[in-house]
Protein backbone atom coordinates (compact mmCIF):
# COMPACT_ATOMS: atom_id res chain seq x y z
CA UNK A 1 0.00 0.00 0.00
CA UNK A 2 1.31 3.47 -0.84
CA UNK A 3 1.96 6.12 1.77
CA UNK A 4 -0.98 8.26 2.82
CA UNK A 5 -0.72 11.94 1.90
CA UNK A 6 -1.68 14.50 4.51
CA UNK A 7 -2.33 18.15 3.61
CA UNK A 8 -1.50 20.58 6.43
CA UNK A 9 -3.24 23.95 6.07
CA UNK A 10 -2.06 26.50 8.61
CA UNK A 11 -0.60 30.00 8.42
CA UNK A 12 1.79 29.30 11.33
CA UNK A 13 5.05 27.90 9.96
CA UNK A 14 6.05 26.46 13.34
CA UNK A 15 2.83 24.44 13.53
CA UNK A 16 3.23 23.23 9.95
CA UNK A 17 6.86 22.21 10.52
CA UNK A 18 6.11 20.46 13.81
CA UNK A 19 3.22 18.49 12.34
CA UNK A 20 5.17 17.67 9.18
CA UNK A 21 8.13 16.29 11.14
CA UNK A 22 5.88 14.07 13.25
CA UNK A 23 3.85 12.84 10.28
CA UNK A 24 6.92 12.09 8.16
CA UNK A 25 8.42 10.17 11.09
CA UNK A 26 5.32 7.96 10.97
CA UNK A 27 5.65 7.34 7.23
CA UNK A 28 3.12 9.85 5.90
CA UNK A 29 3.77 12.08 2.90
CA UNK A 30 3.13 15.74 3.71
CA UNK A 31 1.74 18.55 1.57
CA UNK A 32 1.81 22.09 2.98
CA UNK A 33 -0.46 25.08 2.39
CA UNK A 34 -0.56 28.39 4.25
CA UNK A 35 -3.80 29.78 2.79
CA UNK A 36 -7.11 28.73 1.29
CA UNK A 37 -6.20 29.17 -2.37
CA UNK A 38 -3.13 26.99 -2.02
CA UNK A 39 -5.12 24.40 -0.06
CA UNK A 40 -7.85 24.09 -2.72
CA UNK A 41 -5.20 23.88 -5.45
CA UNK A 42 -3.32 21.17 -3.52
CA UNK A 43 -6.50 19.10 -3.14
CA UNK A 44 -7.13 19.32 -6.88
CA UNK A 45 -3.59 18.47 -7.97
CA UNK A 46 -2.15 16.27 -5.22
CA UNK A 47 -5.28 14.53 -3.91
CA UNK A 48 -4.42 14.16 -0.21
CA UNK A 49 -5.87 11.32 1.84
CA UNK A 50 -6.60 13.63 4.79
CA UNK A 51 -6.46 17.34 5.63
CA UNK A 52 -5.31 19.01 8.84
CA UNK A 53 -6.99 22.41 8.76
CA UNK A 54 -6.65 25.49 10.93
CA UNK A 55 -9.73 27.70 11.37
CA UNK A 56 -8.22 31.18 11.70
CA UNK A 57 -6.10 32.85 9.03
CA UNK A 58 -4.89 36.46 9.06
CA UNK A 59 -6.23 38.92 6.48
CA UNK A 60 -4.23 38.88 3.26
CA UNK A 61 -3.26 42.09 1.53
CA UNK A 62 -5.02 42.39 -1.85
CA UNK A 63 -6.19 38.79 -1.73
CA UNK A 64 -9.22 36.82 -0.69
CA UNK A 65 -9.10 36.00 3.00
CA UNK A 66 -10.35 32.53 3.83
CA UNK A 67 -11.14 30.94 7.15
CA UNK A 68 -11.09 27.21 7.72
CA UNK A 69 -14.85 26.91 7.35
CA UNK A 70 -14.80 28.59 3.95
CA UNK A 71 -12.01 26.24 2.90
CA UNK A 72 -14.11 23.25 4.02
CA UNK A 73 -17.11 24.56 2.08
CA UNK A 74 -15.00 24.84 -1.07
CA UNK A 75 -13.48 21.40 -0.57
CA UNK A 76 -16.92 19.83 -0.26
CA UNK A 77 -17.77 21.22 -3.71
CA UNK A 78 -14.76 19.54 -5.32
CA UNK A 79 -14.99 15.95 -6.47
CA UNK A 80 -11.47 15.35 -5.12
CA UNK A 81 -12.18 17.00 -1.77
CA UNK A 82 -15.77 16.07 -1.02
CA UNK A 83 -14.94 12.87 0.84
CA UNK A 84 -11.47 13.73 2.13
CA UNK A 85 -11.42 13.51 5.95
CA UNK A 86 -10.79 16.90 7.57
CA UNK A 87 -9.20 17.23 11.01
CA UNK A 88 -9.60 20.68 12.54
CA UNK A 89 -6.61 22.12 14.41
CA UNK A 90 -7.06 25.49 16.09
CA UNK A 91 -5.97 27.63 18.98
CA UNK A 92 -9.50 29.03 19.15
CA UNK A 93 -12.17 28.18 21.67
CA UNK A 94 -13.55 24.70 20.88
CA UNK A 95 -17.04 25.68 22.06
CA UNK A 96 -17.08 28.39 19.42
CA UNK A 97 -16.01 26.14 16.54
CA UNK A 98 -16.77 22.48 17.13
CA UNK A 99 -20.47 22.63 16.15
CA UNK A 100 -19.76 24.29 12.80
CA UNK A 101 -16.83 21.95 12.19
CA UNK A 102 -19.06 18.91 12.68
CA UNK A 103 -21.79 20.44 10.53
CA UNK A 104 -19.30 20.74 7.66
CA UNK A 105 -18.12 17.15 8.11
CA UNK A 106 -14.92 17.40 10.16
CA UNK A 107 -13.95 14.00 11.55
CA UNK A 108 -11.94 15.30 14.52
CA UNK A 109 -11.15 18.51 16.38
CA UNK A 110 -7.79 19.30 18.01
CA UNK A 111 -6.84 22.30 20.08
CA UNK A 112 -3.31 23.69 19.67
CA UNK A 113 -0.82 22.73 20.74
CA UNK A 114 -1.79 19.45 19.13
CA UNK A 115 -0.95 16.29 21.08
CA UNK A 116 0.75 14.40 18.28
CA UNK A 117 -0.06 10.94 19.64
CA UNK A 118 -3.79 11.75 19.69
CA UNK A 119 -3.65 13.11 16.14
CA UNK A 120 -1.76 10.05 14.87
CA UNK A 121 -4.30 7.74 16.56
CA UNK A 122 -7.19 9.65 14.95
CA UNK A 123 -5.55 9.41 11.51
CA UNK A 124 -5.01 5.68 11.92
CA UNK A 125 -8.60 5.19 13.05
CA UNK A 126 -9.99 7.05 10.02
CA UNK A 127 -7.76 5.18 7.59
CA UNK A 128 -8.68 1.79 9.13
CA UNK A 129 -12.37 2.65 8.78
CA UNK A 130 -11.80 3.48 5.08
CA UNK A 131 -10.14 0.10 4.53
CA UNK A 132 -13.00 -1.71 6.29
CA UNK A 133 -15.59 0.12 4.19
CA UNK A 134 -13.72 -0.58 0.95
CA UNK A 135 -13.31 -4.28 1.79
CA UNK A 136 -16.95 -4.88 2.60
CA UNK A 137 -19.17 -5.08 5.64
CA UNK A 138 -16.96 -7.22 7.89
CA UNK A 139 -15.78 -5.34 10.93
CA UNK A 140 -18.42 -2.62 10.63
CA UNK A 141 -20.96 -2.08 13.35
Amino acid sequence: MSKKKILIVDDDGVVVTSLAIKLKAHDYDVIKAQDGSTAVSAVRTQKPDAILLDINFPPEFLAVTWDGFQIMEWLRRLEDGAKTPVFIITSGDPEKYVGRARELGAVAFFRKPVVHEQLLAALQRVFKEEVAINQGPQGLI
